[in-house]
C-alpha cells in the first residue's frame, strides 16, 4: 500500500485524520484544496471531491467520498473527478463509500453536509467563465424543494417558471422574496425562511428586506404588488411542468455484471455473497441505483476503470439522471447494498463499519431497552433521525374482541391502557412511491385476548399490503421516538374501552377508572421535544404532582394548568395544546407553584407534599451485543 501510495496525487497526502468535511476542485484535471469560506459554493463549470469524515465508536474513522459533477462541467472533468476519487480512496485505506452527485441530483447524506443549502454558481475555472462577484448584480430566481434538506435550484426568471406546488426565493439587489406556492408544503416554506435568511447574511451584507409573497392574495399596495410588478404585472400562473430532472428511477430486481478488462458480463445465478470474488470488480445494477462492489486485493487502476464502466453502462442504457452510482468495498458494503443479496452471511461486516447504528438504537428502544437517557437537570439537546417522513396519512384502530374500530380523526393520539390499538402510517420516502409503517400499541393492562388479536389483525393489514409495510410491536411506556413524534400531541389514558377490559376489571372487583370528559383526572405533561413529550394520566391528588413537571387538573367543565417551577417553556406550551385536544375550546385557569388558588387544591381532594427533586436519570449505556454459549451456560461479552 505504501508503494503505491506515493504515486498517488500529493493534494490528498494528511487527509481524514479529523472529522468533517474537506473539499477540492477540479482545476487543469488536478484536484485543488478549496479555501473554507468557499465551503458550500458550487460553480456549475466545474466538479469537486468532497470527503466527509465521521468517528466510529470503536475509535477509527468512516469515510463518505462525493465527486460533484456541475451541469456545465466537461466530460474530462467528471471523469478526472471521478478517478481522482478512487486515489484519495486508496490514500485511506481503501474502504470509503464513494457517491456519485449530479448538480440539482444531490442525495440528502450529501446536502446534509452543507447548512441550511448549496447554491450553484454559474461559472468555472475550465470554462473561463467569470465569476458572479466580478459581474453586476444579477436579479435571481430560484425554486426551493426538501423538507429535511434543501434542493435549490436556480430557474429562469419569468413568471412561466413559477406554479401553484412549489416555494419559489426571488433575489433582488435589494430586497428577497419567498413565494409560496398554494399547494406547497409548510416544511418548505419553513426551510425557504432559513435560505433567505443565508442569502442575505452572504451576498447582502444582512442589510436587504425580506418578504412573504402568497400565491393567490393580491394587494397592490403591499410586498405582493412589487414581487408582481417584476414579473410585468400580475397574471394567472401556471401548472408545474415535469422535467426530466422530476423522474424517479424505477427500482428492478438486482442484476449482477463481472466488470473484466473494461467490459460487463452476466452473472447469472441466485444473488449471494459468495458470488463475489476478491481479486475482481462487480456492478450490481438496481434500476434507480447502481453500485460498484469493489473486491479487496483489486488494484488501483481495475478500481478507476470500474467508476468508469459504471458511468458508460448507465449512459448507455439511456437511463434518467436521477439514477445513482455507489461504490462500496468489501466488507464495507452498506445495508441497501447487502439487501439486494438472498444470502449474505451475518457478522461478514468489516469492523469499524456502523452504518445503520443509529436504525439498531431505534429497534433496541422499539424492544423496551433504553439506549440514551437525558437529565432533567442538565437536558440535551438530543437529535432522533427521522426514521419516518412526516406529512403521512395515520390511521388508528382500537381492538374490541375480534373487530377493529377506526379512531375518529380528532382522537388519534389518544391511547387507554387497557387497550390495544393497531396504527398504519402511509408516507413517501426518498424516491419511492409509497411507504407503510405498522404497528401494535398494547396498553400495560391489556388482556391477553386483545394483544393476541391485535398481532392477528395487524398480520392480516400486512398481507393485504402484499407484506411492504415494516412491522413492528409497541408496549406502553417504551415507545421509541419515532413513534410518539407522529402523534402530537400523544396521551396515555387509565382505563379501556375493549369489551373484554371491562368484564376482565368487573370479573376482578375493581372499578373501573376509564377516563372520561367530565372525571376528575390529573396529567404529567412531560419531555423536551416531539420525540418525547408523551402525555400520562396519573392519581388525581396532590402527591401526584413534581416541580420538574407541569400538569393539567381537569374537575368537570374547569381545567387547570399547574406549571412547576423547574418545568420547561416546552412543557407549558404542550400543556396548553393537550387541553385544547382533551377539551376543545376549554378556558384555562392557570397555576403556578406556590401560587395555587384554593379551587385548584380543593380539585386535588387538598393540598398536600410532593417531590421538588429532578426526576431520577436513567443510566446512560450503549447498546451491547451478547453470545449465548449453551454449553457453558453463561453470557459472554461481545
Amino acid at each position: 500500500m505504501s508503494s503505491s501510495s506515493k504515486a498517488l496525487d500529493p493534494a490528498f497526502q494528511g487527509v481524514g485524520q479529523r472529522p468533517g468535511t474537506e473539499i477540492w476542485r477540479i482545476e487543469n484535471f488536478q484536484p485543488v484544496p478549496l479555501p473554507k469560506s468557499d465551503y458550500g459554493k458550487f460553480y456549475m463549470g466545474d466538479s469537486y471531491i468532497v470527503l466527509q469524515t465521521t468517528p466510529s465508536k470503536g475509535g477509527s474513522y468512516l469515510y463518505d467520498i462525493h465527486f460533484w459533477i456541475g451541469k456545465d462541467t466537461s466530460q474530462d472533468e467528471a471523469g478526472t473527478a471521478a478517478i481522482k476519487t478512487v486515489e484519495l480512496d486508496a490514500v485511506l485505506g481503501g474502504r470509503a463509500v464513494q457517491h456519485r452527485e449530479l448538480q440539482g441530483l444531490e442525495s440528502d447524506k450529501f446536502l446534509s453536509y452543507f447548512k441550511p443549502c448549496i447554491i450553484p454558481l454559474e461559472g468555472g475555472i475550465a470554462s473561463g467563465f467569470k465569476k458572479p462577484e466580478e459581474e453586476e448584480f444579477e436579479t435571481r430566481l430560484y425554486v426551493c424543494r426538501g423538507k429535511r434538506v434543501v434542493r435549490l435550484k436556480q430557474v429562469p426568471f419569468a413568471r412561466s417558471s413559477l406554479n401553484h406546488d412549489d416555494v419559489f426565493i426571488l433575489d433582488t439587489q435589494n430586497k428577497i422574496y419567498q413565494f409560496n406556492g398554494a399547494n406547497s408544503n409548510i416544511q418548505e416554506r419553513a426551510k425557504a425562511l432559513e435560505v433567505i435568511q443565508f442569502l442575505k447574511e452572504k451576498y447582502h451584507e444582512g442589510t436587504c428586506d425580506v418578504a412573504i409573497v402568497d400565491d393567490g392574495k393580491l394587494d397592490t399596495e403591499s410586498d405582493s404588488g412589487e414581487f408582481w410588478v417584476l414579473f410585468g404585472g400580475f397574471a394567472p400562473i401556471g401548472k408545474k411542468v415535469t422535467s426530466e430532472d422530476d423522474v424517479i428511477p424505477e427500482t428492478t430486481t438486482a442484476k449482477l455484471y463481472s466488470i473484466t478488462d473494461g467490459e460487463v458480463k452476466i452473472v447469472e445465478g441466485e444473488l449471494s455473497k459468495g458470488l463475489l470474488e476478491n481479486n475482481k470488480c462487480y456492478l450490481l445494477d438496481c434500476g434507480a441505483e447502481v453500485f460498484v462492489w469493489v473486491g479487496r486485493v483489486t488494484q488501483v487502476e481495475d478500481r478507476k476503470t470500474a467508476s468508469q464502466v459504471a458511468e458508460n453502462f448507465i449512459a448507455g442504457q439511456n437511463r434518467p439522471k436521477a439514477t445513482r452510482i455507489t461504490r462500496v468495498i468489501q466488507g464495507y458494503e452498506t445495508n441497501s447494498f447487502k439487501s439486494n443479496f438472498d444470502s449474505w452471511p451475518a457478522g461478514s461486516t468489516a469492523p469499524g463499519a456502523e452504518e445503520g447504528r443509529g436504525k439498531v438504537a431505534a429497534l433496541l428502544k422499539q424492544q423496551g431497552i433504553g439506549v440514551k437517557g437525558t437529565s432533567k437537570s442538565a437536558p440535551v439537546n438530543e437529535e432522533v433521525p427521522p426514521l419516518l417522513e412526516g406529512g403521512g396519512k395515520m390511521e388508528v384502530w382500537c381492538i374490541n374482541g375480534s373487530a377493529k374500530t377506526p379512531l375518529p380523526k380528532e382522537d388519534i393520539g389518544k391511547f387507554y391502557s387497557g387497550d390495544c390499538y393497531i396504527v398504519l402510517y402511509t408516507y413517501h420516502s426518498g424516491d419511492r412511491k409509497e411507504d407503510y409503517f405498522l404497528c401494535c400499541w398494547i396498553g400495560k393492562d391489556s388482556i391477553e385476548e386483545d394483544q393476541k388479536m391485535a398481532a392477528r389483525l395487524a398480520n392480516t393489514m400486512c398481507n393485504s399490503l402484499k407484506g411492504r409495510p415494516v412491522q413492528g410491536r409497541v408496549f406502553e411506556g417504551k415507545e421509541p421516538p419515532q413513534f410518539i413524534a407522529l402523534f402530537q400531541p400523544m396521551v396515555v389514558l387509565k382505563g379501556g374501552l375493549s369489551t373484554g377490559y371491562k368484564k376482565s376489571i368487573a370479573d376482578k372487583g375493581l372499578t373501573d377508572e376509564t377516563y372520561t370528559a367530565d372525571c376528575v383526572s390529573a396529567f404529567r405533561i412531560s419531555g423536551t421535544s416531539v420525540h418525547n413529550n408523551k402525555t400520562l394520566q396519573v392519581d388525581a391528588v396532590a402527591t401526584s404532582l413534581s416541580s420538574t413537571d407541569c400538569f393539567l387538573l381537569q374537575s368537570g367543565s374547569s381545567m387547570f394548568t399547574w406549571h412547576g417551577n423547574q418545568s420547561t417553556y416546552e412543557q407549558q406550551q404542550l400543556a396548553e395544546r393537550v387541553a385544547e385536544f382533551l377539551k376543545p375550546g376549554v378556558a384555562l385557569k392557570h397555576a403556578k407553584e406556590g401560587k395555587e388558588s384554593s379551587a385548584f387544591w380543593f380539585a386535588l381532594g387538598g393540598k398536600q407534599s410532593y417531590t421538588s427533586n429532578n426526576a431520577s436519570t436513567e443510566v446512560v449505556r450503549d447498546p451491547h451485543l451478547f453470545s449465548f454459549s449453551l454449553n457453558k451456560g453463561i453470557f459472554s461479552y461481545s
